[in-house]
């Protein structure tokens, strides 16, 4: 039997690393970005390494309500049972709160929570309907850790962090598994242009290595929280 994981921000660092963790275990793929040429560069590279897998794509900015529910649409019309929900999309702007854009915090609650709020909504149904599936929230150390120059950016991720222990609480009784993860730097376009070797940040691969170890537990088991940081700590 097919298994379909869904993960959102799918072409670049963390989600392109999980696509290609699960992709490795024969998973079909299901994916979202704001690039159409991305996408289907991704899908190419994916369908030649990955000869069993599949990718179905659609170019979607889900900090918008429209292309939030367009995607959605698209992956009910696929008609598949989502064994895995990755809620990967996300941003970050760098600023104080006492002197970032009036519009910075709207802006990263739209795009860092409100596309995984509403895509949860979408999509739990089903895995409430079979009593199978598995939430991964990616959250961050910002997510437990204030920082400086980190703003709404923690807050937004702050927020991710509560929903996703509510989630827990709510589907535990519905065998719907919902964990965590909280990576800290992690070598991703996000960190492009700074002035440090790759051996201080995780790698994306690591991470994604970490989930499928999680989703791979027997279903008696649940790691609901996975906090990756570098070696030497965070920068």
């Amino acid at each position: 039997m097919q298994q379909y994981i869904l993960v959102t921000g799918g072409t670049k660092g963390i989600g392109r690393a999980v696509i290609e963790q699960f992709a490795k275990e024969g998973f079909q793929i299901i994916t979202c970005s704001r690039n159409e040429k991305d996408l289907q560069k991704l899908k190419l590279e994916i369908e030649q390494n990955y000869t069993f897998s599949n990718v179905f794509y659609q170019e979607a900015d889900l900090s918008e309500s429209k292309s939030r529910k367009s995607f959605l649409d698209f992956v009910k019309k696929l008609n598949v049972k989502v064994d895995v929900l990755v809620n990967n999309s996300g941003l970050f702007i760098p600023g104080k709160l006492t002197e970032e854009d009036d519009e910075a915090l709207p802006f990263m609650i739209q795009t860092n929570l409100y596309s995984a709020y509403y895509l949860t909504k979408g999509i739990v149904p089903d895995m409430i309907k079979r009593r199978s599936g598995h939430i991964f929230n990616l959250c961050s150390t910002a997510s437990i850790t204030p920082y400086i120059n980190g703003g709404s950016y923690c807050i937004s991720k702050f927020a991710m962090y509560g929903m996703t222990k509510v989630l827990r609480e709510e589907l535990k009784e519905h065998n719907v598994r919902v964990t965590a993860i909280l990576p800290g730097a992690t070598l991703t376009a996000s960190w492009e242009g700074v002035d440090l070797p790759p051996e201080r940040f995780i790698k994306a691969e690591d991470v994604a290595m970490a989930m499928f170890n999680a989703y791979a537990l027997s279903d008696n088991s649940l790691i609901e929280e996975l906090l990756i940081r570098p070696q030497l700590g965070d920068l």
